[in-house]
């Protein structure tokens, strides 16, 4: 089920999107980008609407997917 970013508190948002990031590990690519670039990338994802907020009632878990790959 998608969850609308619009429907959250702005706090519950951030934390989601916290969360998110620390489950991922860490990024070893060309640039090591800190916690705050993160959620501020992903954040730019989700308004933009390429980025959706998913829960799973089957796990019981929250995450974020890129919009494209979830509707398909």
């Amino acid at each position: 089920m998608i969850i609308p970013w619009q429907d959250l508190e702005k706090e519950t948002l951030a934390n989601i999107v916290e969360a998110v990031i620390l489950r991922e590990g860490t990024d070893y690519g060309f640039e090591e980008l800190s916690l705050e670039s993160k959620k501020k990338n992903l954040l730019a994802k989700i308004y933009q609407g390429s980025a959706v907020i998913v829960w799973s009632e089957l796990h019981e878990s929250i995450d974020i997917r890129d919009s494209m790959e979830f509707m398909k």
